[in-house]
């Protein structure tokens, strides 16, 4: 079912230092930010040779990365992101095996254009994962 890690995503309180030190201290090349308001959440990718990081802040105080963000003030990983043939029967064999999906099982438009749905934590040792369709 899973092919290979898509992303990596860290909360941040402050996208713009985030940006700043991927780039000025690590050298790298990060994509310019993108408002996502379905997600609640302002993205910027760490494009690397075999996978990406992406940097999600809060886009207004009902996000869910607020919430993380208030546990966790510094920022930190918020969940990992792997590559599926085909969601929606990744998503009816996971059910049937008992993991649970977040919000109505029905895919969202992620940020690189393509359908993704969350995958619970608690079933998945406490990480949040989020699975996208290739």
């Amino acid at each position: 079912m899973l092919q290979r890690l898509n992303h990596v995503a860290i909360a941040v309180p402050d996208l713009s230092a985030a940006i700043a030190i991927y780039e000025n201290t690590l050298g790298a090349k990060v994509t310019a930010p993108q408002a996502l308001p379905e997600h609640g959440v302002t993205v910027a990718f760490v494009e690397l040779a075999n996978t990406k990081i992406e940097f999600l802040e809060p886009l207004g105080t009902d996000s869910a990365i607020a919430g993380f963000l208030q546990k966790n003030p510094a920022g930190g990983i918020h969940h990992i992101c792997y590559e599926v043939d085909d969601i929606l029967q990744a998503r009816d064999k996971l059910q049937q095996q008992g993991a649970r999906i977040l919000g109505d099982g029905t895919p969202k438009i992620g940020a690189h254009g393509k359908p993704v749905l969350f995958l619970h934590p608690k079933d998945f040792q406490g990480s949040l994962i989020e699975l996208e369709q290739v």
